[in-house]
């Protein structure tokens, strides 16, 4: 089987370079035979790297011990469930669950453009080709899933293997890795067709509309992927936090905050000709940072809990992310006077230049993470000494760029296009500002003191309100028009528009996500012990341990702790936290207990027994507000569905689909 799936990587690494040349040479020396089998060559290597991956899966599950990839990353104690993650689980697995997620949206992109674009789509196949024959080469040449043990001259089968590390065996472990690679690799997509665009110098915005959707399924993806990641660390990890500005999180939200950027000012281009440099850099830049990110949790370069070791494919990736940079920075260079705007921004109080700050301030925050990030890399490499990087950095630079940026979202759907007079903009703020000082104002009556947590708030409240007031005021003029009750009209005027008010609908869960953050302000903590039927009180509640039972499975041993939670006497619930020690690889994790409520989360890690075994530790925790993130994304999510509905308003695009020749108007869907 090994022999099979190594086979198969190598003919989708040697049809992936045939598609790429075969797409140039078609498409320069006017030869579409040679196209078609280009495209053809896509779906080929898509079907070569299902089986290859299939013979994986199948390892993993039967547990073929032989294979060096399988004996590390598997065992017989394992769920079926883990023993499928284990596919993506370490180095050589995940290259190609990559590879495939690629190959699968290549084999996508190329047949449902099959008839369009004739001009551009060789070049675009050329680009997602050699991005795929840069994965597919690392795993053929230097980081094989199919290598096998051997002993002197012959293969063994070691029987068992060392199974996934216990952090990985947490259900959201299982579903937040596809994702984000979901939205890294779906990154290349837009990337190819602006590439594409500029360099055959394609009149119009065809990739733009080509590539709308692709660009917020993408950005959907990576938001989920992230969320996961935020709930994976705050239930698994003990230490509480569900964002610790670790190189690899850090990985993963820079391309999310260029992809945020690059929705926002890509509709400049569609309504107004404007930004064409900025969204060509904007996704450049989301590929670059996904190169960027995969680079980092692959080659060691950073220490992190979610990153690989040490492994021979840095030199590669690092030459690959650099000549992909270089080549990037040089093509829009060099069709700089292509991409010029067609209109000029007409004034500085105007939607047009909010949607410019936004952007500004997006890419500052980005830079700020960039730098945090490979500051300790870049000191080493010419030190020789390792630098840190601590959350403190990151929480002074990003906290106020997070601010401005609420601030921003409130006031986008209050300013008029072009220009917005003081009359405009002062009936239009009054409202939300006395709402968002009102707010402030009652907490602090309230006894809150600290000042960026108030105003937090406050600006939380601002957004929310300029947004209910957008609903509002377009919702009573189609009641008043219709004569339908208001739930209705608020149905109507969504669906009228989905991408307007989708877009509403995710900034409001942006905001419920930053009310949760605040929470964090307010957090408490203690660590104490706890001998039988004893109880202490902590933060106005009552925690009583009940006991402590030991037991073993096949896959690890445990440490099982019982609680009753009480509040003013009343029993409200009891909490199980956990401790278990994974047989196969002899390493510990933890099970928390966590008491979640809308005002706050009461949080339990069981962390061991005292030295004189009477006691039991408990690091116990309270976080103000925290479930407001994980409503947010639900929120999110609510909204970007939303936003992918064709609405009834319909935009006017100049078509430029065929042969890249500009024609007449087309109504196309926004």
């Amino acid at each position: 089987m090994e022999n099979l799936g190594a086979l198969c990587v190598l003919m989708a690494f040697c049809l992936s370079v045939f598609a790429v040349a075969a797409s140039l040479a078609g498409k320069y020396g006017k030869r579409p035979f040679l196209v078609v089998s280009a495209e053809r060559a896509v779906y080929a290597t898509w079907v070569l790297l299902m089986l290859a991956s299939g013979v994986l899966v199948y390892a993993l599950i039967q547990g073929d011990f032989r294979l060096a990839y399988v004996a590390a990353h598997s065992n017989k104690a394992m769920s079926a469930v883990y023993k499928f993650t284990a596919w993506w689980g370490g180095q050589e697995g995940s290259l190609l669950f990559w590879s495939f997620i690629l190959s699968s949206y290549s084999a996508i992109i190329t047949y449902t453009n099959r008839r369009k674009f004739r001009d551009m789509m060789p070049v675009v196949t050329a680009i997602l080709m050699t991005t795929l024959a840069f994965f597919v080469g690392m795993i053929t040449f230097v980081a094989s899933p199919f290598h096998v043990l051997m002993a002197g001259r012959g293969v063994i089968d070691v029987g068992d293997g060392n199974g996934l590390s216990p952090l990985l065996q947490w259900w959201t472990m299982a579903i937040h890795p596809p994702f984000l690679y979901l939205g890294y690799v779906g990154c290349t997509v837009p990337f190819a067709f602006a590439m594409a665009s500029l360099l055959t110098r394609q009149p119009g915005e065809a990739w733009i509309h080509t590539t709308r959707r692709w660009a917020i399924v993408t950005w959907l993806f990576q938001s989920t992927g992230i969320l996961l990641g935020m709930g994976w660390a705050y239930t698994v990890l003990g230490w509480g936090g569900y964002w610790g500005w670790d190189p690899v999180e850090n990985a993963s939200l820079m391309p999310w905050i260029t992809s945020t950027a690059f929705l926002h000012s890509v509709m400049m281009q569609e309504k107004k000709g404007m930004m064409k440099v900025w969204n060509m850099v904007l996704v450049s830049a989301t590929f670059l940072l996904s190169i960027l990110g995969t680079t980092l949790t692959r080659t060691g370069l950073v220490s992190s809990v979610h990153a690989f070791a040490q492994s021979p494919v840095k030199p590669y990736f690092t030459t690959f992310l650099i000549s992909a940079t270089v080549l990037t920075i040089f093509a829009i260079v060099k069709n700089l006077r292509y991409l010029r705007s067609e209109v000029k921004l007409e004034s500085v109080v105007s939607r047009e230049s909010s949607f410019l700050f936004n952007n500004l301030i997006l890419l500052a925050s980005c830079f700020a993470v960039l730098w945090g990030t490979l500051f300790p890399v870049i000191m080493e490499a010419l030190t020789g000494e390792k630098e840190t990087i601590d959350a403190p950095y990151y929480n002074r630079v990003n906290v106020p760029i997070a601010l401005f940026l609420i601030f921003l979202t409130g006031v986008g759907p209050l300013i008029a296009w072009r220009k917005s007079s003081m009359a405009s903009l002062k009936k239009s703020f009054t409202f939300p500002t006395i709402f968002g000082v009102v707010v402030m104002a009652l907490l602090a009556a309230l006894g809150v003191r600290q000042i960026g947590a108030l105003m937090s708030f406050g600006l939380c409240s601002f957004v929310i309100s300029s947004i209910l007031g957008e609903f509002w005021k377009g919702s009573r003029a189609i009641q008043t028009k219709e004569q339908i009750p208001f739930v209705q009209s608020v149905y109507q005027l969504t669906w009228r528009n989905t991408r307007r008010y989708g877009g509403y609908i995710v900034h409001m869960g942006i905001v419920f996500m930053f009310i949760g953050f605040t929470g964090s302000a307010f957090n408490q903590h203690e660590t104490r012990q706890l001998g039988l039927n004893q109880s202490l009180r902590f933060a106005g509640y009552d925690l009583k341990l009940l006991n402590v039972n030991d037991g073993d499975t096949s896959n690890y041993q445990f440490s099982h702790a019982t609680l009753d939670v009480g509040i003013n006497g009343r029993i409200v619930s009891q909490l199980e936290p956990e401790i278990r020690l994974y047989k196969a690889s002899q390493q510990q994790a933890s099970m928390i207990g966590i008491r979640r409520r809308l005002n706050e989360d009461l949080y339990i890690n069981f962390s061991g027994i005292s030295p004189d075994n009477t006691k039991a530790i408990f690091q116990i925790y309270v976080f103000p507000l925290v479930s407001w993130i994980w409503i947010g994304y639900w929120v999110l999510l609510a909204g970007t569905l939303i936003c992918l509905v064709p609405g009834k308003v319909r935009l006017q695009y100049a078509r430029t689909e065929v042969v890249g020749i500009a024609s007449t108007p087309q109504t196309v869907e926004p």
